[in-house]
Formats: structure tokens, sequence, C-alpha cells
């Protein structure tokens, strides 16, 4: 259920039978204050400056028309023209129980379900994940997960890097070595960030060796087979050290869902003809070029967009071309999304412009950029090593393991250590995940072990918490919170406010969903784990002298309270447990 969506509906049909023109906006939004409703429509100054009438009469008129009897108690109207609505508790209280029986918490599918390809992760397959790909796996997840449980239909695809130059050194050094005998996995390949450091010393210091390599760029490009085959062992393997990090990370990325740069080779020389065939790529010092005017600079000279090199090679910006024919004329995606930071918009901006019209990309096919912005450290630079190095993904996951291992350590727990260890690893991961994905996506953030793992404030161990609280009410009843009687009734504030929360996670997943905006979510969870606490200070549930129909109704609103947590930690990726 999606109240505001219905008020929006309910509100314009009254602005139009009060003689506002078709299209106005009605301006529904949540109120701030309990005292000026549940919900409020704003529309009416708008619309009577553009009638020039009076506003609070025309709120008036609106109001004679606004149908929503079944809903709302009262509707007012407020200040120059507000209008005020606040909601029947009995309205509140079925809709509750709707969404204590439904899977889905009363969310509804889209009655527009589209197919959205979303690009996201995409590591380069000669390193190792490093934490500059931590926001675009865990933000892309997050979105697919929230897109899936909504009704779309999702085309995950992870673009991993696996072509070009480098490719020819790595596999004539992966050649060498396992010539001397040298186990793959255990050796060669246990840790990328060596093997490529050595193979590019070989490359720039050893006598043949660079020919060598470009040599065999050549060959894996003609699809020679000897080439072929180390590049898909050097690839695999790669692609292991990947899922392992997926794993840890809780992310649904699978290997079938890779679509790597590799997979439009074919395709390229296609992509230039097109561009040269409709005007659109002429030569440029040797270079095949689109010249942008839409994006000129403050001189007025054109954007260049360079689609093949004066050598005959290709970019990456032929390969993403080739992705946006793919995408929207194969697999007839409704979006495409992408998740890539900041510094990488003047590219895309130059795909979608020069694909539009080479028509690679539908007038249908929303093409949808969606740069994130930097993890940085204390000193307010890119996240490093003490050393200055790069930190790898997997390596910064261990040690919010390790972090939280510690954190748990200091609470007393009558747990197995069994049972600590898989709790320490849920928080450690979460506490990484929520601490991104809780920021808005455009912003850089500061990266703090303290605070993410702090149990306070909004973070995912206060969330994981306030989920066990909530589940431990049910072992001190006695009672399977599977099996509940009675029915939900608002009757106090804390209820009422408790209940309209748990009544908007649609709202909030629309907006997550239509933004790619995981914070929204991360901040209605909060809100409602805080909303959850006041409720359990100001109404007993368990106490003697509460009566058997409050107590059942409470416990209702308790157990829609613990899945909807659950649910909504769970399409951020973040796990929950049972006790802590």
């Amino acid at each position: 259920m999606n109240i505001k969506q219905i008020l929006v509906e309910k509100a314009i049909a009254a602005m139009n039978a009060a003689g506002v023109p078709e299209g106005s906006n009605p301006a529904v939004t949540q109120s701030t204050r309990a005292q000026f409703g549940d919900y409020q429509i704003n529309g009416a100054m708008g619309a009577a400056k553009a009638l020039k009438m009076n506003p609070r009469e025309l709120a008036q008129k609106i109001i004679d028309n606004l149908d929503v009897a079944d809903i709302a108690a009262t509707v007012e109207i407020a200040g120059p023209g507000f209008i005020n609505i606040h909601l029947k508790p009995e309205f509140l209280a079925s809709s509750l129980m709707n969404a204590e029986k439904d899977a889905k918490l009363g969310v509804s599918e889209h009655g527009n379900a589209q197919k959205v390809v979303v690009d996201f992760s995409s590591p380069n397959l000669a390193k190792e994940m490093h934490v500059g790909h931590l926001r675009s796996t865990i933000i892309g997840d997050a979105v697919v997960r929230a897109l899936e449980f909504r009704g779309d239909t999702v085309v995950r695809q992870n673009h991993m890097g696996d072509w070009g130059t480098q490719f020819g050194m790595l596999i004539a050094h992966l050649e060498d070595l396992l010539n001397q005998g040298i186990d793959l996995e255990k050796v060669a390949l246990a840790d990328l960030e060596t093997f490529y450091r050595d193979a590019k010393k070989r490359f720039d210091d050893e006598e043949g060796f660079a020919d060598k390599a470009r040599d065999y760029v050549v060959k894996l490009q003609g699809g020679d087979a000897h080439c072929a085959k180390l590049w898909q062992l050097f690839i695999d393997t790669s692609v292991k050290h990947s899922e392992e990090v997926y794993a840890k990370l809780n992310v649904t990325l699978k290997r079938e869902d890779i679509m790597a740069e590799s997979a439009y080779n074919d395709a390229l020389v296609g992509v230039i003809e097109t561009l040269k065939a409709k005007g659109l790529a002429v030569e440029d010092q040797g270079a095949q070029v689109v010249f942008l005017e839409e994006l000129a600079n403050k001189d007025g000279e054109p954007s260049a967009f360079i689609v093949q090199k004066s050598g005959g090679g290709f970019l990456y910006a032929t390969t993403d071309l080739a992705a946006c024919d793919y995408r929207s004329n194969q697999l007839n995606a409704d979006r495409i999304l992408i998740f890539v930071d900041a510094r990488q918009s003047l590219h895309f901006s130059q795909v979608e412009l020069t694909a539009r019209k080479a028509g690679f990309l539908r007038d249908a096919t929303s093409y949808e950029f969606c740069p994130f912005g930097t993890m940085m450290g204390d000193d307010g630079k890119p996240f490093k090593t003490r050393t200055g190095g790069t930190v790898k993904l997997a390596d910064l996951l261990d040690e919010a393991i390790s972090r939280a291992t510690d954190k748990l350590a200091a609470r007393e727990s009558d747990l197995s250590e069994e049972a600590r260890a898989e709790i320490a690893r849920k928080v450690g991961i979460g506490a990484v995940k929520y601490a991104d994905l809780s920021k808005h996506r455009t912003s850089d953030y500061i990266f703090n072990w303290d605070t993410m793992l702090s149990f306070e404030g909004a973070t995912a161990p206060y969330l994981q918490y306030a989920y066990t609280r909530v589940r431990s009410i049910f072992r001190k009843a006695g009672v399977d919170s599977a099996n509940l009687a009675g029915n939900i009734e608002i009757n106090e504030p804390q209820e009422k406010a408790l209940a309209l929360k748990l009544l908007q996670l649609e709202e909030v997943l629309d907006l997550m969903i239509s933004e790619a905006t995981p914070h929204v979510l991360c901040g209605y969870l909060y809100e409602l784990a805080s909303l959850y606490m006041s409720f359990y200070e100001a109404c007993p549930i368990l106490k003697e002298d509460v009566a058997q129909n409050v107590r059942e109704s409470r416990l209702l609103l308790c157990n829609l309270v613990a899945k909807t947590l659950a649910t909504g930690l769970e399409l951020l990726g973040i796990e929950v447990m049972e006790q802590m």
C-alpha cells in the first residue's frame, strides 16, 4: 500500500472537480508534525495563484470534492491554504493487519513493471577488488533487490574489465610461470596485485618481454587459440577472487551476471561503421572522433569523444556504445542504470548523446548514469592504507569482522563461540555496508570504524540490535510470532506514529527505486526503530494489568516491526540475527 499515492490520485480528482486545470501538482507530502495531520495537500496555493483565486477558498472547494471518507477521520484547512488530513485509526489498523498477513508486508507489485538493466560493481580483472569498488557493488545491489521486490524484471550486468593491452602483458607473464611449473591458484594468482606488479616490472625492464606482450595482444584480439586459453585461465582465476568478495559482502552478483568488455568485442567494428555511416564519427589526426556540440566548452568548442584510436584500437567508449545497443535493442530494456564513480560523468554523457544519435539507445529506453561520491579517510582524502597504498576490499571486510568480534567480546553473552563468530560476521559486514548506504549516493563520506560499529545512532549494529530486542519479546511471552491472535487497535499516539511509519515502506521503496538512492531506506529503518523504542516505553505489552486485546494488538505491532526491519535490512543486503 502506498498511502501517499492514494492521496495523490484522490487530490488530483478533487482539484480537477474544483476547476483546477489538469496537470497541476497536488503537492501531497507527509506531515512533519502530528498537529498538522498525517498528510498534507499543499497544491491549492500554487493552483490558486494561477487561477487568481483566494487559496483558502480553492482549498475548501478541493475538500468539498475530496473523496477520503473511507480513510480520513478529519480534513481541515490550515494557514494560507494547506489541507491537513488526519487518517482514521481504523483504516490504519486494517491496513496493518493486511500487511501483517502479507509476505511482502503490504507492498504491492508495480502496475507498470519494467525491464531494468543494472550495471554495477565492474571490477578490473587485472587486479584485486579494492575499496573503490565497494560503493558501486553495494549501492547497485541494494537498488537491484528493491526493484525485484517491487516486481520489476532485473538484468544484472557486471561489466568486468577483462580486455585490452594490459592482458597481453599478463598472459605472457602467466605463460612463463606455468612453464616453470608454478601452481596457478596457490602462487601465481594468490595475490593479483603482486602478479600485476611483477608483470609490469618485466614489461618495463626485461628485454624482449614488452615485444612478446604486444604480440600476444594482437594474437588475443585475433582469436589465437593458445593466447585465448591463457587469457581464459587468468580470467577464471581472477573471477574467483571477485566471487569470494561478493560472497563475504552478501551481494547477489553471480558468475552468470558477468557481461564483460570482451563480450562486446565482435560488435566493435560494427559500432564504428554505424557511426561513420551516420556521419557522426569523423577522422581527426588518424582517430575516429564524434564531436558533440551539446557538450561544448565555454569557448564554444564541441566535446571530442574518441571512439577509435589512430592505430585502429578500440576504447571504453566503443565498448560502452556496444553495450547500449545490446541492452536497449536486444534486451529491450525500459531502464538502464549504471553505478560508476562521479568522475566519469562526462564520459557517460558523451556515451548517451552518441548512442541516442546512432540509434544504439531507443527513445523508450531510459539511460540513467548513477554517480557516487568517494570514501574518504580521516584526513579528508580518498581512503588508503597507512602507507598510502590501495586498500583491498577483502582485507577491509576481514578487519570489519575482527573489529566487530572485539566489540562483541566486551558485551555479556551466554552464546556459544560459534554463534558469536556468526554474529560478528553479520555485524561487521553490516556496519560497513550501512555506513556507506546511509549516505546520499552522490556524497563523499568519512570512513570511521568507531562510528559505524557503534550500537547507538543510525548504524547497522543499532538496527540489528533493535531487531533482536523485538524478537526477544516473543521469547519472554512464550508466544510463537507465526501464530498471533487478535487484531491491531490504534489508540495511543505512539501506536499511531508507529503505524504510519510501518505503512510508508512502499513510499520509501518507490523513492529509492526512482532515484537509485538506498539512503532513504536506511533513514526509514532508523526512524522506524526509533519510533518502536518510543512505543515500547509508552505502551506496556507484557505487564499483568494489560488487557488481553491490547496485549495481542501490541504483539502484532511488534511482529510487524520485526518483519519490516528484517525485510528492509535484507533489501540493503544486511543480515539480522535472533540474538546478540
